[in-house]
């Protein structure tokens, strides 16, 4: 039996929704007739996906464990279109994803040399699309920060970035050469949802504001409601009046890396990988990093 990716995006609609109302709205089409694909898809999958009843729509366990399915399915179909369009223009265009603080220019400028004609787009990218943009094909290629969850992927290491402490200008520390994690015991915390930037991987005990991005956190940290964790390149390319960066030692450093979908086969693309990794040390000069050496386990100093 082939699933019909129609019928599957239609109940992935609902499921959002929980009704079949707004989802028949969304996707324009009439009610009825959502009604009966995803009555035609529980019978192509000999299974009870949702039930109805006064309180509502609910999704039965065999709904849940298909809308947990239908997401990578249906960005990997997406991906598959994507891709087979750009093979068929020639790939004469290749769109580069990265995270705030990441200088990917000296990689651009090395790959322009070898494909001249090729026009190569940039766009920012969050530590909760990284992954997902990746295996979509909304970007072929991206400078990524760990964690992230590597499922499908081809993933290479580049350099290492220390993280810096972000405190209110007025703060008692700011100013200071460097600081411990130690110093900053029961500090309020801005809580950056991006795990790579945090100083442990689980939820700080006093975390009062969660924010998305660097602008965020840096607006919440000046107005004094806590300080937060960065990396050092934030010092390069973001500043604000009211906040100060102090470097904090004994905090692991971030991992920068180039991201690739594994199904992903393209000589422009591998050309692009080959740019990024030759122009590494470069990259972490821009932005006052530290490089990774394979295999060694320790940093070079380029500070």
């Amino acid at each position: 039996m082939d699933l019909d990716l129609r019928k599957l995006r239609y109940f992935v609609a609902v499921a959002d929704k929980l009704h079949f109302g707004r989802a028949a709205d969304e996707l324009h089409i009439a009610q009825p007739v959502l009604s009966r694909q995803i009555r035609a898809l529980e019978q192509d999958l000999g299974a009870s996906l949702l039930t109805r009843d006064s309180h509502g729509v609910m999704l039965t366990d065999a709904g849940r464990q298909l809308l947990i399915d239908a997401g990578p399915l249906l960005a990997s179909a997406h991906a598959v279109r994507h891709r087979v369009t750009v093979a068929a223009r020639g790939s004469q265009r290749l769109t580069v994803g990265f995270r705030a603080g990441i200088a990917l220019i000296p990689a651009v400028r090395q790959f322009a040399t070898q494909h001249p004609n090729v026009i190569v787009d940039v766009q920012r990218i969050e530590w909760d699309n990284q992954a997902t943009m990746l295996l979509d094909g909304r970007i072929d290629v991206g400078y990524v920060r760990l964690p992230i969850d590597e499922t499908g992927l081809r993933v290479t290491p580049l350099y290492t970035e220390p993280r810096v402490a972000v405190l209110p200008s007025g703060h008692r520390l700011a100013g200071k050469e460097q600081i411990t994690e130690a110093d900053l015991a029961g500090e309020p915390l801005v809580w950056h949802m991006d795990a790579s930037t945090q100083p442990t991987r689980r939820p700080h005990p006093n975390a009062g504001y969660l924010v998305r991005g660097v602008d965020e956190t840096l607006e919440h940290v000046a107005a004094g409601r806590g300080i937060s964790f960065l990396a050092r390149s934030a010092i390069v390319f973001y500043s604000h009046p009211d906040v100060s960066y102090v470097p904090i030692q004994d905090l692991a450093p971030e991992q920068v890396c180039l991201a690739v979908a594994a199904s992903r086969t393209s000589p422009v693309v591998d050309d692009f990988v080959a740019a990024a990794q030759a122009t590494a040390e470069t990259t972490a000069e821009c932005g006052n990093y530290e490089m990774w050496q394979p295999g060694s386990g320790t940093v070079a100093k380029r500070i």
